[in-house]
């Protein structure tokens, strides 16, 4: 469409409803353009419904599945919803392995790295070992914490049903990272920086969630 200089109506703004019908609507002079066009834009509508197929067996595993305990859990936590969650629950698979949240950390590569020479010890930029995929996830997260700390809207509705244990670990990872991130940046920190340091520490409150979960289901195992 640009390489022809073919743009949308005044007023329509682009993957609206009015948008989509307009490309329904729209032809072309040649036909193999518009074969072209057509296949372009069945190749999306597929993409789109495969991606809601998968979006709602995630959504039934997240309710129903096997590790259904601890995808719910970690959605008390700000900037993790069901997509988030799951996949963090599917990357790192038991946290029981982790003993302390800073192997935790360290496993998703958002510890400092270590230069030693005699008496010397220096830190320097974060090691980016373990799992990358986890680690993006939880700097993704991370941005949430910029916002003023408030349980309402969805993450209000993620946390009803919770035990309160878990809710109190959200609220306080709430304060906590809100304060570091604006305390980093008065300092003069890059904010790529600030946000690695947030994601660290939201590694700790998502490793605390985790060992509630574990807690409780030994709780229920006794009973």
């Amino acid at each position: 469409m640009l390489r022809h200089d073919i743009h949308p109506p005044t007023g329509v703004n682009r993957w609206t409803y009015a948008y989509r019908e307009w490309l329904s609507k729209l032809t072309f002079p040649i036909s193999t353009l518009q074969v072209v066009f057509e296949e372009y834009r069945h190749q999306l509508l597929e993409n789109e419904q495969r991606v809601a197929r998968f979006e709602k067996e995630i959504q039934k595993q997240a309710e129903d599945g096997f590790r259904a305990p601890i995808i719910q859990a970690l959605q008390a936590l700000r900037g993790v919803a069901t997509i988030t969650a799951t996949a963090l629950a599917a990357e790192i698979g038991s946290f029981s392995r982790f003993k302390t949240a800073k192997q935790f950390m360290s496993y998703v590569g958002l510890v400092p790295s270590e230069y030693s020479s005699g008496d010397v010890r220096s830190q320097g930029k974060i090691t980016k070992t373990g799992n990358r995929h986890a680690r993006w996830l939880l700097v993704e997260a991370a941005w949430s914490y910029r916002h003023k700390p408030v349980v309402k809207g969805e993450l209000k509705k993620r946390q009803e049903g919770l035990p309160a244990s878990v809710t109190s670990i959200s609220w306080k990872a709430q304060n906590r990272l809100h304060n570091k991130y604006f305390r980093l940046l008065a300092k003069g920190k890059p904010a790529g920086k600030v946000i690695t340091a947030v994601a660290r520490e939201l590694a700790g409150f998502i490793w605390a969630i985790a060992q509630e979960v574990e807690l409780e289901k030994e709780k229920q195992a006794i009973v």
